[in-house]
């Protein structure tokens, strides 16, 4: 299925994997670009050596196209920025907007630029400033998300800007392809539905608690840093939501007090990064602590399988999805389900660009 996006970053099908913290790693990234779609490897929780390890990891098990998530605002934004430049990465995908500067420089390098962005007025800015294409998602997707729905936000940002539209949030199957197909987009982006497979690394135990999951499990908190974030519903959530400003303040001290003894960093230079991480917003000191934080309270379930102390940040869609396919599996059962779909719609009248275009075939 050709569409500006596979034109764009040279994939045959039209499907992101999301670049997420401690999931998106090598195996899960090599897996989705081996099945034909755009894998982005997840690097904001790796140095740089394991940066430029991990690079090459997935180098050697695929020679197909895939991408790096990087933090626009990270003190070494540059350093990464110049190891994908250097190995040859295809796609710079971006959770915050880069500066102009930042996509100047990766454009000029051959890099495809990609920021992901929860706005219609954040899609005008990166398109302004040069970015080749833009994920934009609707506040079903999963970790900090916003307040409109991919059903009305996509539509406002296909309408504003003239480069290929990723829609994300809410999406896992063909169906929701074709949906996003018909509202204008060039293809979309899934994160719960490829951590959910049997080539991501998330530990077992943790898996089994998104497949049971129902769509009210799926919770939207601030308790946890101060920004609206979507998540599994669990005990730590339960227990941040329902603690008042000492309680919350003692479990945050203490809970940083482990990810600084993990982590090697110092109190004052958490305080830093968990002010950092504000936006603009009135935070508790708990909350400071907890954004310092976050990555580890991620790594907790995502790697040690520690869903008591952990958050484990979801999509809406982990409670409609009941099963652990290979890439490739869903892959392939996507873009099926994608054709079957264009062509009940073909034999009831409904052909007509784009659906034509997207199956290759003139309108009907």
């Amino acid at each position: 299925m050709e569409t500006a996006l596979t034109r764009l970053v040279g994939v045959r099908h039209p499907v992101v994997q999301t670049g997420m913290g401690w999931v998106a790693g090598p195996r899960l990234v090599s897996a989705t670009a081996n099945a034909g779609a755009l894998g982005i490897l997840a690097s904001a929780t790796m140095t740089l050596d394991q940066l430029r390890d991990a690079v090459r990891e997935v180098k050697s098990l695929t020679d197909r196209p895939f991408g790096v998530n990087l933090r626009a605002d990270a003190g070494d934004a540059g350093d990464r920025v110049r190891i994908i430049v250097e190995e040859g990465v295809r796609v710079a995908s971006f959770a915050l907007a880069p500066s102009r500067e930042l996509i100047a420089g990766l454009k000029e390098a051959g890099v495809v630029v990609v920021p992901s962005v929860g706005a219609r007025r954040h899609a005008e800015k990166v398109a302004a400033w040069g970015a080749d294409a833009v994920i934009v998602q609707g506040g079903e997707g999963g970790g900090h998300t916003g307040e409109v729905a991919t059903s009305v936000l996509l539509p406002q940002v296909v309408d504003a800007v003239d480069i290929p539209v990723v829609a994300a949030g809410g999406f896992h199957d063909g169906r929701g392809l074709v949906a996003a197909l018909a509202y204008g987009a060039a293809g979309i982006a899934m994160g719960t539905r490829f951590l959910l497979t049997s080539d991501s690394t998330v530990p077992g135990a943790v898996k089994a608690r998104y497949l049971a999951a129902t769509v009210k499990d799926v919770t939207v908190t601030t308790a946890v840093d101060g920004l609206p974030h979507r998540m599994l519903r669990s005990e730590l959530v339960d227990a941040l939501e329902k603690a008042g400003r000492a309680g919350s303040l003692v479990q945050a001290v203490r809970r940083a007090a482990g990810f600084r003894r993990i982590s090697g960093l110092s109190w004052p230079r958490m305080i830093r990064d968990g002010l950092a991480m504000r936006h603009g917003r009135d935070l508790t000191w708990s909350q400071v602590l907890l954004a310092a934080n976050t990555p580890m309270l991620l790594k907790a379930s995502m790697v040690d399988g520690r869903t008591d102390l952990g958050v484990m940040a979801s999509g809406q869609v982990a409670g409609v999805i009941n099963d652990l396919p290979s890439c490739a599996d869903l892959v392939t059962r996507v873009m099926a389900e994608a054709h079957a779909t264009l062509e009940a719609l073909a034999a009831t009248g409904g052909a007509g660009p784009p659906w034509a275009e997207a199956c290759g075939e003139p309108p009907g």
